[in-house]
């Protein structure tokens, strides 16, 4: 945050209860300052409370959905149709383990631990995105996850990466662009089965059928009823609301469906030529809130499993911090070398 006034802020000596007011007032208007002027905010630069609950709020949930997200995909890699498909969905479930990484990475330079946020995680008191909590009944889905899903989930992060926090922004960039590739290995995979046979094309039209509007839903609640969205904004977490990253959403896949050669499972949908987007459907909200509260089809199924591999690996954890003691307390072999040479010199 390389403002004058940040500079001004930082060099303010501190005093009184008069000067500390000054100097935080100095803070929160160079902060404003970089914020409005589209500047990285740091892990070193002062911020407010409520920016860092915020961040940590999001990123945590970020990353705890890429991990939750594993599961129902993974559920296929023991049966996908080839060798091909499987290294592929491989090589998905790898890449949202590591977007996890980053993510967590990213909540630690807010003054969190990774272990804490995992344990608000497996005792409720942290979501993750409700989309994870519907089962995966065919390999379809896998397919629609990856059209649906991953690019709901584009749609929404493309802009984090110019996020006004800087770990989560750079972070994004690398995510973005494995999600990218996800997206366009989904919609490959949906559109092998629907110029397949008439049974495969049926089955990926169910599972379109079946994601469509769990993959509204990602996007959060409607801008009236979000309770962080505005804020988010105005701080530059987010750059569009809700619903305006709903609407982008529903105008990039109604064509990408006809080129599909499969139908979006809402009669309302249509072009508006007054407001230059499609028109689409109420959402039922009703749902969404249920699945986020615990009710899902598959909320305790995939906590149940997250909790039972952070235990089963808790000997993999012990072994590594273990090791990195170890090696920490060890003399580097080039200094050790230096020093035998000194001692027979």
């Amino acid at each position: 945050m390389a403002t004058a006034a940040a500079q001004k802020a930082a060099e303010t000596e501190p005093g009184g209860a008069g000067s500390t007011a000054a100097r935080a007032a100095e803070q929160q208007a160079a902060f404003d300052e970089a914020v409005a002027a589209d500047e990285r905010i740091e892990p070193r630069d002062w911020m407010p409370d409520a920016y860092r609950t915020s961040l940590i709020r999001q990123i945590a949930q970020h990353a705890h959905s890429e991990i939750i997200g594993m599961q129902p995909e993974a559920n296929w890699i023991t049966r996908a149709p080839s060798l091909r498909r499987k290294a592929i969905l491989m090589a998905k479930a790898q890449d949202e383990a590591g977007h996890g990484l980053y993510l967590y990475s990213a909540a630690e330079t807010l003054g969190v631990s990774r272990d804490e946020l995992l344990d608000k995680l497996h005792s409720g008191r942290q979501k993750y995105s409700s989309i994870f909590n519907y089962p995966t009944l065919t390999w379809a889905d896998v397919g629609a996850i990856g059209w649906l899903v991953d690019g709901a989930a584009i749609t929404n992060q493309v802009p984090l990466c110019r996020c006004s926090y800087g770990p989560y922004a750079r972070a994004m960039i690398r995510v973005c662009k494995e999600e990218s590739f996800h997206q366009r290995q989904g919609y490959e995979s949906l559109l092998a089965l629907s110029r397949g046979t008439q049974a495969q094309h049926e089955m990926a039209q169910d599972a379109v059928n079946r994601w469509w509007w769990p993959s509204l839903m990602m996007f959060g609640p409607p801008d009236e009823e979000s309770s962080h969205s505005e804020q988010s904004m105005t701080w530059k977490i987010k750059r569009h609301s809700n619903d305006e990253l709903r609407q982008r959403f529903v105008d990039i896949c109604v064509p990408q469906a006809e080129s599909l050669g499969l139908t979006l499972p809402d009669p309302d949908l249509k072009w508006n030529e007054a407001r230059g987007h499609h028109d689409f459907g109420p959402i039922d909200w009703t749902e969404f809130w249920d699945v986020l509260k615990g009710n899902g089809p598959c909320n305790d199924q995939r906590i149940t499993q997250r909790r039972r591999a952070h235990e089963e690996g808790a000997w993999v954890r012990e072994a590594a911090a273990a090791y990195a003691t170890k090696q920490a307390g060890a003399p580097r072999a080039d200094t050790a070398a230096t020093a035998h040479g000194e001692a027979t010199a």
